[in-house]
């Protein structure tokens, strides 16, 4: 009986000898430059491994081989970057630091920040930009809900609905 107690105490002891404290994955906050393209320095065009490394908390990646092409999601953050098709997404719940405050505006009030769109139709407004294009999605109430912005162009970007 002895010997059966001696070797349960030492399974036990040897399973909480091997636990490990593991930190959390963190990430540097996301400070986004609309009027430059830029999340913290890094253009719509950038890979999917420079994404990830920079912000290693992403709750999920497409391959290349899917519908939309590759993909970096932060859905809890409210940010996806399109990789294969050169655009970032910011939607209402983003979690960062906007250069421009441009979710939530209404409508109307965009003309001294970002001129007159370059295409417009009833639920959005496509803005040229010295990088590409942005464009800006708005609710029933016409205030922005959605914004992307790519190294496109108006002819060129492919956008997934």
């Amino acid at each position: 009986m002895k010997k059966i107690s001696l070797f349960a105490a030492f399974i036990c002891l040897a399973t909480v000898s091997m636990a490990q404290l593991k930190a959390a994955v963190t990430c540097p906050p996301f400070e986004v430059d609309l009027l430059d393209g830029k999340v913290n320095g890094f253009k719509a065009n950038t890979i999917a491994g420079q994404i990830k490394a920079k912000w290693p908390c992403f709750s999920s990646v497409t391959p290349d081989s899917a519908k939309c092409g590759e993909a970096v999601y932060y859905k809890d953050k409210g940010i996806t970057f399109y990789t294969s098709r050169h655009y970032v997404e910011i939607t209402e719940g983003f979690k960062g630091k906007l250069s421009v405050p441009l979710l939530g505006s209404p409508r109307g009030s965009l003309f001294k920040t970002l001129g007159n769109p370059a295409m417009k139709d009833a639920g959005w407004d496509a803005y040229q930009t010295n990088y590409g294009i942005m464009i800006l999605y708005f609710n029933k109430a016409n205030k922005c809900r959605l914004i992307r912005f790519s190294t496109e162009s108006t002819n060129t970007i492919r956008l997934c609905e």
